[in-house]
């Protein structure tokens, strides 16, 4: 029971980094590879907040999350808008969205420095709760909570919301989406700012969970998330979510019943396993997009 409450709470920071990441590909067909620097900046962040600023860690949550958001807005001015009209578009995009990301560990380097940095002592109350059998924290719990309630929240966005019916209107056609009065632009900003706010908020979760940020946490997290919307399907939310909980089951019970050093090995082996038997995903369809 240990082990499975483990694998769900860093389960569900993996489902909450990928599901930005999968925002972003599955409705504007662009793969942001700035997602984990701003996963990174984040953490960071979260830290001087609470560090420098003597902000509590619930406040400085909302705090990194609105600056994640804006983040996500530079990154898509910057970034992607100015090549959206290259007929390489996708190509270009996914150079230049690694251009920022070196950019921002660089800026990151530079204001904090290469070591590793932690939550001041008595951040966050040290509260333990038994459930069944097994210790639970209060920083768990709030992990598990807000990731769920932020992936609970996103899908109905998506699905009821009329900036969730823009969202897939251009993920269908954005031509006919701009005919039919649609701002594409307006809706691609926004849809960039939700994205990198919800993998900002998972890069703080992380860093509590592990109470440490480092320059490549990013990095070390990005092949996971990619990972993750794959098996779960291309462009669907409910399957990055499944697959970030299974990951991050995979990765629990390996190491405890098998070794730390076959982490990896079994957790990625158990998504390939995965892909073999249904290519398209968990929730994809089988032919997901026409090239």
């Amino acid at each position: 029971m240990q082990q499975l409450l483990n694998g769900l709470f860093i389960g569900s920071i993996y489902a909450l980094f990928a599901i930005g990441f999968t925002l972003v590909f599955g409705i504007l067909d662009r793969l942001n590879l700035a997602h984990p620097a701003v996963f990174a900046a984040s953490a960071f962040m979260g830290i001087e907040l609470v560090e420098g600023f003597g902000l509590s860690i619930w406040v400085a949550l909302p705090v990194v999350f609105v600056l994640g958001a804006v983040l996500g807005l530079i990154i898509e001015r910057l970034g992607f808008r100015p090549l959206k009209n290259r007929p390489d578009a996708h190509f270009a995009g996914l150079i230049s969205s690694i251009a920022i990301a070196g950019m921002i560990i660089a800026l990151l380097q530079w204001r904090y420095g290469p070591n590793t940095r932690r939550f001041p002592a008595g951040s966050f109350p040290d509260n333990r709760y038994d459930v069944f059998g097994a210790q639970v924290t209060l920083v768990q719990v709030v992990i598990l909570v807000v990731s769920l309630a932020l992936v609970v929240g996103l899908t109905w966005l998506v699905a009821k919301s009329r900036l969730g019916r823009a969202m897939r209107a251009i993920a269908e056609n954005p031509t006919a989406a701009r005919v039919l009065g649609v701002n594409v632009d307006r809706v691609t900003a926004t849809t960039f700012a939700i994205s990198s706010a919800l993998g900002a908020v998972a890069g703080v979760l992380f860093a509590m969970n592990v109470n440490s940020a480092q320059l490549g946490m990013g990095s070390a997290i990005e092949l996971k998330g990619l990972a993750v919307i794959i098996v779960g399907g291309l462009g669907s939310l409910p399957g990055a979510l499944v697959g970030g909980l299974v990951l991050g089951l995979a990765e629990v019970f390996a190491v405890q019943y098998i070794g730390s050093s076959w982490r990896d090995l079994i957790a990625f082996g158990l998504l390939f396993v995965i892909l073999l038997l249904r290519p398209q995903g968990l929730f994809g369809a089988r032919k997901v997009r026409e090239v």
